[in-house]
Formats: C-alpha cells, sequence, structure tokens
C-alpha cells in the first residue's frame, strides 16, 4: 500500500509545518552578519534595515480565486531577506524562528 506524501514541506529537525502560504525562517545570527570581506555588522549599524534568514519550513501555498493552490516561491534551505516588521516569532527547544507570509519576503539571497 502506497502511503500518502505531505502536501508540505519541513526539514526533520522541527516539527513546525506552515499552513498556507507561510515559511518558517531561522533568524541569521551574529556571525551571519558578516560582509563578504569578512567586516562583522553590529547591530547598532542594522537597526532599520530589513532582517535576514534560512528558510527552514514552507506551507503548501495559497489558494485563489479559484480554489488552485499557488505554490510558495522560496525553497528550503534558501537565505532570504524580509520585512522587519512582518513576522511572528516564535520559540521551540530553545531555538528562535519567524514565521511570516511568503510576500514579506523582500528577496532571496543567492
Amino acid at each position: 500500500m502506497a502511503s500518502k506524501q505531505k502536501s508540505t514541506k519541513s526539514t526533520k529537525k522541527n516539527e513546525i509545518t506552515p499552513l498556507g502560504d507561510r515559511v518558517l525562517v531561522k533568524p541569521l545570527g551574529e556571525e551571519d552578519n558578516m560582509s563578504p570581506s569578512g567586516i562583522i555588522i553590529p547591530d547598532t549599524a542594522k537597526k532599520e534595515k530589513p532582517e535576514q534568514g534560512e528558510v527552514i519550513a514552507i506551507g503548501p501555498g495559497k489558494i485563489n480565486e479559484k480554489g488552485d493552490v499557488v505554490p510558495v516561491r522560496v525553497a528550503i534551505g534558501s537565505r532570504v531577506v524580509f520585512s522587519k516588521y512582518g513576522y511572528d516569532e516564535i520559540k521551540v527547544n530553545d531555538e528562535e524562528y519567524y514565521i511570516l507570509k511568503e510576500d514579506q519576503i523582500l528577496a532571496v539571497i543567492k
């Protein structure tokens, strides 16, 4: 008997599965906020800049007017820039995560 596959995607290290077009992001720590030349950017210098993080899990997508599911356009493992004020903070096993809607993601860093 074939097993059903989940319509959502998430990593095995967490048990959080976002719904709809929501994305679970692990914020980048201070060690990840380094310039390409190796200079660490202090928190005071980035107060009003957008946040960055790594996509940990994604929901199945948004349902459009016709009832079709439009899949989320970011992939697990992508490094993204998102609006500083557009997310909900959650804590699981002493790890901090953000849940945000796909339209709050401003860019994907390659």
